[in-house]
Parts: C-alpha cells; sequence; structure tokens
C-alpha cells in the first residue's frame, strides 16, 4: 500500500506519541495486566487509522472531456442552484462532496483544461456542513476552462478539524482530469459550481469514489 506524501510526519508524530503512552502507562502500571494491553490495543487501532486516511488508492479512470468526475471520496451532501459571487457573479449548480475522517483526503482535478483563477482565501473552521462554511472557513477557490472555454470552479475547504489544505496547482497550469491537485487532513468538504445546463448524475447522500465517479455531463 503506497502512502501519501503529506502523512508521513504526521504518521512519525503519531507513532511516537502513542509509543510514549505505552511507555509511560507501563511505567506507572509495570503490574497491570488490562490496561496496557487496552491502551496497546487502542494505540494500534489509531495509528492504523492514520494510516488508511493516507492511503493513496489504485483508481482506474476514463477521462472524458464532458464529464465532470468527483474532485474527492466523501458523500453528496447539496445539489442546489446557487449564486456563485466570488468568480462568476451568477447562477451555477452547486453539487457539494463532505469528507468523513475516514475518507482518503487526496483532491483530484474533476476535468482537463487551463486552470483559469485560483485564490486561498484565510478564513474561520466552522464545521464543514455548516451553510456558511463554503464563504467563511479558510478555503481555496480553482476555475479550470476546458478546450471548449468551459469554466469548472471548486473550492477546497477546511472544516473543524481539517485545519491543513495542500495544493499543488497555480494560475495558467495545464491540468488532467483525475490527477492529483491538492490534500485536505482531516474531514472536510468539497463544493463544485457547474453551468445550470449541466446534466446532474448523483443524487443526495451518494458516495462519491474521487477520480472515479461522474457528478455531471456539460452540454
Amino acid at each position: 500500500m503506497r502512502l501519501h506524501k503529506e502523512g508521513y510526519t504526521i504518521m512519525a508524530i503519531t507513532a511516537i506519541i502513542l509509543i510514549l503512552i505505552n511507555l509511560g502507562i507501563h511505567y506507572m502500571l509495570p503490574d497491570g495486566f488490562w490496561i496496557p494491553r487496552l491502551v496497546l490495543i487502542g494505540s494500534v487501532i489509531v495509528f492504523l487509522l492514520v494510516v488508511q486516511f493516507f492511503r493513496v488508492p489504485k483508481r482506474v479512470v476514463h477521462k472524458s472531456d464532458r464529464q465532470i468526475v468527483a474532485p474527492c471520496d466523501g458523500k453528496v451532501v447539496v445539489i442546489e442552484e446557487v449564486v456563485e459571487s466570488e468568480y462568476f457573479n451568477g447562477p451555477r449548480r452547486q453539487i457539494s462532496i463532505f469528507m468523513s475522517p475516514l475518507n482518503v483526503h487526496i483532491n483530484w482535478n474533476p476535468i482537463s483544461g487551463v486552470i483559469q483563477y485560483f485564490k486561498y482565501h484565510p478564513g474561520l473552521y466552522l464545521v464543514a456542513w455548516h451553510p456558511k462554511s463554503s464563504t467563511d472557513n479558510e478555503r481555496t477557490t480553482v476555475v479550470i476552462k476546458t478546450i471548449e472555454g468551459i469554466e469548472i470552479l471548486f473550492r477546497q475547504i477546511a472544516g473543524a478539524a481539517a485545519r491543513r489544505i495542500r495544493w499543488y496547482v497555480k494560475e495558467g497550469d495545464q491540468v488532467e482530469q483525475s490527477t492529483e491537485m491538492g490534500f485536505i487532513k482531516f474531514g472536510s468538504r468539497v463544493d463544485i459550481f457547474l453551468p445550470l445546463d449541466a446534466d446532474v448524475k448523483v443524487n443526495l447522500q451518494d458516495k462519491t469514489v474521487g477520480s472515479v465517479t461522474v457528478l455531471a455531463e456539460l452540454k
């Protein structure tokens, strides 16, 4: 199993902390039986969860200039028409995907094209399902312009626990669909803003597989 580059430092720190905790328990309870063993079992579970979080999954992708694929693993929590005010200043179809701490938190480019716009916004750390997290939380805004001139906007949004957003793109970059564009650590959300005439292919509560699940098709 391959691990993501963002995880090595956190895994090392986690391992050191868990080792120190277990050594402390054995020092304080040298004749203990159940407590040291329960702490050891809990430590192994915590470490495995961290490893699972930073794993890099193998995905079979099928690229298409007409399809918008999910930029992350998670669950669809919003499908609605909204007014996007940062870039388009007009109505768009918003699809939001909530990423739990158990999801892989790699973010992928939803379509191929050129990075037309990029901006990082410092902000709050409201829970990811809060209605204002899309506009008030720490976030990035990325706009990809396709070869046919259609612009797709998506946002990486930090949550109450996810306070580390990483991105590997900048304005002017040529990107390919389903390639990695960033990473969010520990539970958050991604919003995607599509043209109103895009044919949405998912429903509320659907689970998405990043770089694979088709969210919509462009007209």
